[in-house]
């Protein structure tokens, strides 16, 4: 397979794998990934999956890659709570929650970090589409909730200061119903004690 091969094989792909083009030529070598990248025409994200070079790597782009590169996942924690502009913007890297343990992968491209949940925890998120592809990402409620039983440090008021969550952001985008709803479904009395001390700090006045 040609680079102009790849590209038309390819072309439907945010980030590819290299089972992806062994699918389309079975006889592909995999020197030539690297020769690719020596000519800076590929860039590698992790062990196995790469994307051209000339993508653009918004916001989007990099949860696409996320869900990809390590399944079942959805995103979630502060990359949903800042995409939803719940707190300021995150920091470099995307924040997902899956089945599978926990787990980092630090690239070039970005910082991917993956927490565990339980199987029956892994709910609440929607299929967002943008760009024509469609990304898994939690509910505001879900993200949220995701994070306070992922952080169960969180119990305090400077503890809370310190997430800067946007109250009025959140008075206007987190439906309290579906908040309360989903946190029924954790059955866990610690994160219900905190999830309600996290709602009457949130209704304090500054």
């Amino acid at each position: 397979m040609t680079y102009l091969g790849l590209r038309a094989s390819m072309k439907d792909f945010t980030v590819f794998s290299v089972r992806d083009i062994l699918r389309s030529d079975p006889g592909f070598h995999r020197r030539r990934l690297n020769e690719w990248q020596d000519k800076g025409y590929i860039r590698k994200v992790i062990k196995g999956f790469y994307l051209f070079a000339d993508r653009a790597l918004d916001e989007w782009t990099l949860f696409e890659i996320a869900n990809r590169i390590y399944k079942p996942s959805y995103v979630s924690l502060e990359s949903a709570l800042a995409h939803f502009q719940l707190i300021p913007e995150s920091v470099y890297g995307v924040t997902s929650v899956s089945t599978r343990r926990s787990y980092r992968f630090p690239s070039a491209v970005a910082d991917f970090r993956y927490r565990t949940v339980s199987p029956r925890l892994f709910y609440g998120y929607d299929l967002a589409a943008a760009g024509g592809k469609r990304v898994k990402i939690a509910r505001p409620e879900k993200a949220i909730l995701d994070f306070l039983y992922l952080n169960p440090h969180l119990r305090s008021d400077p503890e809370f200061d310190s997430l800067r969550l946007d109250k009025e952001r959140f008075s206007q985008l987190v439906d309290g119903r579906e908040l309360q709803a989903m946190a029924a479904r954790f059955a866990q009395k610690t994160l219900t004690v905190r999830l309600e001390r996290l709602l009457a700090y949130l209704r304090r006045e500054d």
